[in-house]
């Protein structure tokens, strides 16, 4: 996976304090994007699912796949997907692909069953709302996949 960074203990991309793993390459392009840095797709690195595995066990906080989009590195984000889950990790995705585009696609659907919680639709700078939980844009959905997924 080509990751841009790894934040420990944040408290804005999800509930409770949380490792927020950021994933290269968007091409949604929002204008207005606070992460325009995570658009390029060879950004960042490569690291392996053992890596972040490591990392997270770490610190032994809840995950959230973030960006750019990690829906875009698909493939390569599933098998981390179900280590978490096998770890007993909630975890939140953030995608700018809207629910209903996800479940359209075969390929991209395959994340509904793999997190708890998915925070979905791109950002819109006209519908910008400071007052959301973990949302930039009032246009941007958080679907609960799973009861982990839900704050308490």
């Amino acid at each position: 996976m080509r990751i841009l960074d790894i934040i420990d203990g944040t408290i804005v991309d999800g509930p409770g304090l949380r490792t927020s793993i950021y994933f290269a390459g968007c091409a949604h392009q929002c204008p207005g994007c606070h992460n325009r840095q995570s658009w390029p797709f060879d950004a960042g690195r490569e690291v392996s699912v053992d890596e972040l595995m490591a990392h997270v066990e770490e610190n032994g906080f809840n995950v959230t796949l973030t960006g750019g989009d990690p829906l875009y590195q698909i493939d390569e984000m599933l098998p981390l997907c179900k280590r978490l889950r096998e770890a007993g990790y909630t975890i939140w995705c953030y995608t700018g692909f809207t629910l209903e585009e996800i479940q359209a696609s075969p390929s991209l659907s395959r994340i509904l069953g793999a997190v708890d919680a998915l925070v979905e639709g791109p950002y819109v700078e006209a519908l910008r709302d400071l007052s959301l939980r973990f949302r930039g844009s009032s246009n941007q959905r958080i679907i609960h996949l799973t009861h982990a997924g839900t704050p308490a």
